[in-house]
């Protein structure tokens, strides 16, 4: 074993002393030892219960003959750190959550590994470790949050944190009052979870399912159900038949299974987040996954369900309905079934027994809500190396549109300029100095959208940046714009006025100029100067690699 390292031999003894000294006996020297990597937080909704969900894998590890060791790692919660400087530092920590997990891996010489995330970044950058390090590797999240009731106009709506965001917009255009937000906001978000649509977070504990790293569950039951806690038991358990059998994350995460993870994401329309997550994962495990292969993907693969912030429904009516096992049944023609998961058989078994339970959730093959999949890779003179939109959540007016741009340098200039009014219907807001490397840290603009779509705007006006959107982002928004302006791609010389071609049946996104009059203008910019100078994101800005390439960072 692994561990041995740590625990045999003469020369072990002061190793063994400090084990003695955090409660291990000499009988444990022949046990395996099994890192649970928890990332526990009582800053963050989604994390708040992570200490039950530990508590049950580890009692899962023991009853297999394992010693479960619990220990840490940060997280960021992506609804606190919105529309100010905190959110700079979201997509970096992802990286930081995967460093963090490799050194407490291989410090500490641990034979296996149980991953327990729940929120946006943790969980990619756990995936991004699980591969790196190559160990038997199982995850358990901690599961959506309920959605939350409200009267409005006294009928009952379900609400969640997106409902929030696009009430503020609701407020300042005076179509909701200030005490109707308050009274949403005590309720929309009802406890401990992930937030409950289909967003950033529990798209990517949904395509964990599908990578086949976690068991099927994984990404639908809410985190307030006994369910969840039994899941996480079985997780600790498996670790140890994985452990027994040595079938290593690099197993599973194979090329064929990144391919499931799209699939599954087309399907559901899920966050444009886990195009770049997907990638960085891909990249960790050494897979080449071109970009323009997700379009690929996205051509036959249908939108079959249709949850917040694109539809009504949330993940815990995609639980009942079946779960991510009866949408991978539902497409199972589609999917790579020779993969393999963490419950040691192939996806094609560990999914035959899955039903649809309700037709309105999981629509069939043969009444998709569109022909295609639900994310989209625009390319053109705008965006040489791709922009991402979650199509499933553009309003059909908008698929294919064409207006003159209204540029700001950053997230702030447009929140304060679309709170003012000072835009136009048909315009296209670009949102540029806001990526890996011009914010740092690319950040997300739920705020800008949200107030265009609680003013009633998101049907009437696009929305153009370097910079990301939440999951819960609703509209014509095209995010990862690459090369950024930062690097001086061609949305660096966007001006005003200047008119935008966006065709997303198509995978366009053009700007109408020649591409001499394009490179003039970049010509005559001042080279471009970092934001921040110091600290962690100065090192990051330094390191990171287009959000084409996943936002990885260079020479690992």
């Amino acid at each position: 074993m692994k561990s041995d390292v740590v625990k045999k031999g003469i020369e072990r003894a002061p190793h063994r002393s400090l084990l003695h000294a955090v409660g291990c006996s000499s009988n444990d020297w022949d046990k395996p030892f099994i890192g649970v990597i928890n990332s526990f937080s009582e800053i963050v909704p989604g994390h708040i219960h992570l200490r039950s969900v530990a508590q049950a894998v580890k009692e899962g590890i023991q009853s297999r003959g394992g010693v479960p060791f619990e220990v840490g790692t940060i997280a960021v919660c992506d609804g606190i750190a919105m529309n100010h400087s905190g959110m700079k530092y979201s997509l970096p920590s992802r990286e930081l959550i995967a460093d963090s997990a490799e050194i407490l891996a291989e410090a500490h010489a641990f034979d296996g590994l149980v991953f327990i995330p729940n929120c946006d970044k943790i969980i990619p950058g756990m995936l991004m470790a699980a591969a790196r390090l190559n160990l038997p590797s199982i995850f358990i999240s901690g599961g959506p949050m309920m959605a939350g009731r409200f009267y409005q106009n006294d009928r009952l709506k379900l609400v969640d944190l997106s409902s929030v965001f696009q009430a503020v917009g609701e407020t300042v255009n005076g179509s909701m009052s200030e005490g109707e937000l308050m009274e949403l906001e005590q309720v929309a978000c009802p406890g401990c979870g992930s937030c409950s649509g289909m967003f950033t977070a529990n798209t990517m504990n949904c395509l964990t399912e599908a990578l086949g790293m976690a068991l099927p569950g994984n990404g639908t039951i809410p985190g307030v159900q006994a369910r969840r806690l039994q899941l996480a038991y079985k997780a600790g358990q498996q670790i140890m038949d994985n452990l027994s059998k040595n079938i290593c994350a690099k197993d599973i995460i194979t090329k064929n299974s990144i391919y499931n993870a799209f699939a599954v994401d087309m399907a559901l329309g899920g966050s444009t987040n886990s195009v770049l997550h997907l990638m960085a994962i891909a990249h960790e495990a050494g897979i080449d996954f071109p970009l323009p292969l997700v379009n690929e993907i996205s051509e036959h693969i249908p939108h079959i369900c249709k949850l917040s912030p694109a539809g009504d429904y949330h993940i815990e009516d995609l639980d009942l309905a079946g779960g991510i096992p009866a949408v991978m049944q539902e497409i199972a023609g589609l999917l790579n079934l020779e993969s393999k998961t963490v419950l040691n058989k192939l996806l094609g078994e560990t999914i035959k027994n899955a039903r649809v339970k309700s037709r309105e959730v999981i629509h069939s093959l043969s009444n998709p809500y569109n022909a295609t999949g639900g994310i989209s890779i625009l390319f053109g003179n705008l965006a040489p190396q791709g922009g991402v939109v979650k199509n499933a959540a553009v309003a059909p007016e908008m698929l294919v549109h064409r207006g003159p741009a209204r540029v700001f340098d950053s997230e702030e200039e447009a929140t304060t300029a679309i709170v003012k009014g000072k835009f136009k219907p048909g315009e296209v807001i670009v949102i540029r100095y806001e990526g890996p490397k011009g914010g740092p840290g690319m950040r997300e603009m739920l705020t800008p959208t949200s107030l265009l779509s609680g003013m009633a705007m998101d049907g009437k006006v696009a929305l153009i940046t370097d910079g990301r959107f939440s999951g819960a982002t609703k509209g014509a928004a095209i995010g990862h714009v690459s090369p950024e302006a930062a690097e001086r791609g061609p949305i660096a010389a966007v001006e005003d006025g200047d008119i935008i071609q966006i065709d997303i049946p198509n995978y366009k996104l053009e700007i109408e100029l020649t591409q001499e009059e394009v490179q003039r203008r970049l010509n005559l910019l001042s080279p471009f100067k970092p934001k921040v100078e110091t600290g962690y994101l100065k090192r990051y800005a330094d390191k990171v690699t287009s959000a084409s390439e996943g936002a990885v960072f260079t020479n690992r």
